[in-house]
């Protein structure tokens, strides 16, 4: 890996275009390297993942109204839909739209977080999307795949979006461009141009993810992807991008991040390196923002100690700056604190997550976050006794590279009404690749088959897991089989009108 220095220039200071940012990750894309086979391994794990979480939404509201928003854009020969025939095709960037939402909509599959967040599994639906379209192979996939969760990767290791109050998709557009380029087979001059644009569409502000949070906060990611599959397509037309995008006068970085004095170290491959970032990143075993996976696993061991929860006078989650301040107390958002809020809400207060998983001794996906559940008195009272605070210490080990030292939990302190306390931590999820069951392709599978279960016949959810582990092997025009179907009763209710 090459460490790139990027930082705002004046106009009239002048920067090459083999200087710039988007031109490095253009090269990336189009440097022709094989996929290592550990890598195709993960991508698969990947897939499954997104498929197992895209059937447990398939009858949600958000979802359906994206999937009509697809079918109402029939094209050939097209990409597909999940739950629909793999001989229903729709436009590719309406395919990466409507998946995007039903991959992202229970926000649980998988994370990356560094000095930004991200979800980098957001680049498989627009990527597969234009795969499909464009006749391309198994063996193209993985290389578009393993691009696109590259350059998202190294994105956000080095650049900071949040404290600045933008969205995380503003590094899915470039990575997921840049993946799609791969699988065509651009050339930099292209794919440069498609990043450019698909950068300069997809930064928008995080109250997509503050106060009352909605559907959107699903829909945005899949924007993201739908928004880099325009931007290939008008590049492959010729059409140009504001440029510098990244390092102009007026660009991403002097007006939306760290101003005219921001210098950023970018890691990037080196020409001929092997893109390997995918194994940096991780999954969920429960479906809720990643920073309360740890802290989910710590409350099924906590609550047999606690016993009766009416004993609690407080409980304070010790835990980093992320925590505290996006999915805790420091956010300052009274709607994590209330028994009507919205489920995209509930996801992210980790003072409700903590209260039901003490109570419960785990997590479900939907019964979780029912009305029922989040308003049932017991838990409400002891849901408002729970708060967060900053720990340096949690902060520190949440940017640390050492793996050693990485941590994205917390310590939990328990003051019980006799003045007594139970204290407990932990650093890494179950699940995480360093924590106590790390997720491997039995796992992956066993959580597709859990998810698909009711929704997805066994015949047909066999067949694509035969299919998705020979991914390597299908040839030209084969990606089709990377579709589910499923019956059209378990699509959920008829969508809402709207313009298509």
């Amino acid at each position: 890996m090459k460490q790139h220095t990027v930082r705002p220039v004046r106009s009239e200071e002048g920067l090459a275009r083999e200087d710039q940012l988007a031109w490095k990750i253009a090269r990336v894309a189009a440097d022709p390297v094989p996929v290592d086979a550990d890598v195709a391994e993960m991508i698969i794990n990947r897939m499954i993942d997104n498929a197992a979480v895209a059937m447990a939404s398939l009858a949600r509201r958000p979802v359906i109204n994206a999937r009509a928003q697809a079918q109402a854009h029939p094209f050939s020969p097209g990409a597909t839909v999940f739950g629909l025939p793999a001989t229903t095709r729709v436009a590719p960037e309406w395919a990466a739209w409507a998946n995007g939402v039903a991959v992202r909509e229970l926000d649980y599959h998988d994370t990356f977080l560094a000095a930004d967040y991200s979800h980098p599994g957001d680049n498989i639906p627009p990527v597969l999307a234009v795969a499909q379209h464009c006749g391309r192979s198994g063996k193209d996939l993985l290389r578009g795949l393993a691009t696109g969760y590259e350059i998202q990767v190294d994105l956000v290791k080095a650049i900071c979006l949040h404290k600045h109050k933008i969205d995380h998709i503003a590094h899915l557009g470039p990575s997921a461009a840049a993946g799609i380029g791969t699988v065509l087979g651009l050339s930099p001059a292209v794919i440069y141009q498609a990043i450019g644009q698909a950068l300069h569409v997809t930064t928008t502000t995080r109250q997509s993810r503050k106060g009352e949070i909605s559907s959107w906060k699903a829909y945005a990611p899949a924007f993201a992807g739908k928004m880099a599959v325009e931007a290939v397509d008008r590049a492959m037309r010729g059409e140009g991008a504001p440029n510098p995008i990244y390092e102009g006068e007026d660009g991403v970085l002097a007006w939306m991040l760290d101003g005219p004095g921001a210098v950023y170290q970018v890691p990037l491959p080196e020409p001929g390196e092997a893109k390997r970032a995918i194994l940096d990143t991780y999954t969920k075993e429960h479906s809720a923002e990643y920073q309360s996976q740890a802290l989910i696993d710590l409350a099924r061991r906590l609550g047999p100690r606690i016993g009766d929860f009416d004993r609690v006078e407080s409980i304070v989650i010790h835990t980093s700056h992320h925590t505290h301040h996006v999915i805790g107390t420091g956010a300052n958002d009274p709607q994590k604190l209330d028994p009507h809020a919205s489920r995209e809400t509930l996801d992210h207060s980790i003072m409700y997550i903590f209260a039901v998983a003490l109570q419960d001794g785990g997590w479900h996906h939907e019964r979780s976050y029912a009305p029922e559940r989040a308003q049932r008195p017991d838990t409400v009272r002891l849901w408002h006794r729970i708060s967060t605070v900053e720990d340096p210490e949690w902060t520190r080990r949440y940017h640390a590279t050492d793996p050693a030292e990485k941590a994205f939990g917390g310590r939990v302190v328990v003051t019980l009404t006799d003045g007594s306390t139970l204290e407990d931590e932990i650093a890494m999820a179950d699940a995480h690749p360093l924590g106590a069951r790390s997720f491997g392709r039995e796992q992956y599978i066993a959580k597709f088959r859990a998810l698909s279960e009711g929704v997805v016949s066994p015949v047909e959810q066999e067949r694509f897991l035969d299919t998705v582990q020979r991914v390597a092997s299908l040839g030209a025009g084969d990606l089709g089989r990377l579709n589910l179907e499923v019956d059209p009763a378990r699509l959920g209710l008829l969508p809402a009108r709207g313009l298509f």
